[in-house]
């Protein structure tokens, strides 16, 4: 087991890794859409949406992979509603074969954001 982390990427804010690599899987936990360099958050589901999963593709590619080996994702939603625009986002990282996927609504996500995203990676 190996510990991956990038400056890229949101740091952990608890007891946890940004990514750890197990044989050839790599664990990405949930990246929430936080600025790296700035440790701001942006506005609105799209940005967000965007900022967090350049956040999943930028730790990937710390680890020596790229967002195409990607074998699946879960999406954490504050609102079913925005289910759509989240998508469209998604498409734009995401082609044939897409990875397998989950996505659910929660009450509450860290910092109030509206969507966190995790992923695991084929090596």
């Amino acid at each position: 087991m190996k510990q991956i982390s990038t400056d890229k990427a949101p740091a952990a804010i608890g007891p946890y890794s940004q990514a750890i690599k197990v044989g050839n899987l790599l664990f990405c936990s949930g990246q929430v859409p936080i600025i790296p360099a700035t440790g701001e958050i942006p506005e609105g589901v799209e940005a967000q949406a965007e900022q967090a999963l350049t956040n999943v593709k930028n730790l990937i590619e710390s680890a020596g992979a790229k967002i195409d080996n990607v074998v699946k994702t879960t999406v954490f939603i504050k609102d079913m509603n925005d289910f759509g625009k989240i998508n469209e986002i998604y498409a734009k990282y995401f082609t044939e074969p897409y990875p397998a996927r989950s996505c659910v609504e929660v009450a509450r996500l860290p910092k109030d954001v509206l969507l966190e995203v995790e992923a695991i990676v084929e090596l």
